[in-house]
């Protein structure tokens, strides 16, 4: 697929955002006052940027609002719903424990549920595509909250935590890789499927367009294998295996912590791009692009 700037940049710091503020929402980490409401500013502001992001990949952004009418078939409309609750809640939690020096342990808890369930939902945005075979995987959600609560725990200054579940998302990534590289072929999509011809094998003698379309400019994207290879390593190295390193083995402080976070959201970045990149949607093999 495509890989839109928008979408890249919504589920890096939704996720972030909600992974933060699903540690918040359980008192972590345990602070008050002013130092609290930055924990949520940051929270609430890297999970709002995400989804006004999400917004400018819609063809009319003036119907967004229909989309919170489809929550019985659409995981869309479900992400929408969860984030507006996960929102609200968390922010009457932050707002009695910042003003008022008052935690509702329940009210909290309530709101980090929330907020995983948000990071679940979008992860499912993608993972029930049936036509997107390295997507429709368990692997897309374990991802999806495995590095939601990594970049979470890493912001909400849980080292040891973030370092850990940091390490199982890297363990994670590279089993993605080496299943999704041959989903495509194993679930026998082929030119004869797409066409819905049985009559042997298949070759494509034109294009079905002289010139590109909607299909083509958003579904279908190709990356060369080595050039893939170069960015796996860059995007694990510097969001997954690097962070882990330091939060486990070095003494991290208000000084390290910075260039951790900044590593981590570099390499998280490469690693949504190519979620985007790598994905092959089988209308492909009707424009002769699979492959």
């Amino acid at each position: 697929m495509h890989p839109a700037p928008s979408i890249i940049v919504f589920t890096v710091l939704s996720g972030l955002g909600f992974g933060l503020l699903a540690f918040l929402g359980l008192n972590m980490p345990d602070v008050s006052g002013w130092v609290l409401f930055v924990f949520f500013a940051v929270g609430y502001g890297l999970a709002g940027a995400g989804l006004l992001a999400s917004t400018f990949h819609l063809g009319h952004p003036e119907r967004a609002m229909l989309a919170f009418t489809q929550w019985k078939t659409s995981w869309l409309s479900r992400e929408g719903i969860l984030s507006v609750a996960c929102l609200v809640v968390l922010g009457l939690y932050a707002l009695l424990a910042v003003f008022f020096d008052t935690k509702l342990g329940w009210l909290g808890a309530l709101g980090s549920v929330l907020a995983v369930a948000t990071v679940f939902a979008t992860s499912m945005i993608y993972g029930q595509l049936k036509t997107v075979p390295r997507w429709n995987h368990w692997t897309t959600p374990a991802l999806f909250l495995s590095l939601s609560i990594g970049g979470g725990a890493l912001l909400a200054s849980k080292s040891e935590f973030a370092g850990l579940v940091l390490l199982f998302a890297a363990a994670l990534q590279i089993y993605a890789y080496y299943d999704g590289d041959t989903r495509f072929k194993a679930r026998g999509h082929s030119l004869n499927s797409a066409t819905g011809l049985d009559t042997g094998p298949m070759r494509l003698f034109e294009a079905p367009h002289t010139g590109s379309n909607y299909l083509m400019k958003e579904m279908i994207h190709q990356i060369g294998r080595k050039h893939a290879q170069k960015l796996r390593l860059i995007g694990m190295g510097f969001g997954l295996i690097l962070p882990a390193i330091l939060l486990l083995f070095a003494h991290v402080g208000h000084v390290l912590v910075v260039p951790i976070i900044l590593s981590h959201l570099a390499g998280m970045f490469v690693l949504r791009w190519l979620f985007f990149a790598e994905a092959e949607h089988v209308v492909g093999l009707y424009y002769g692009k699979h492959g």
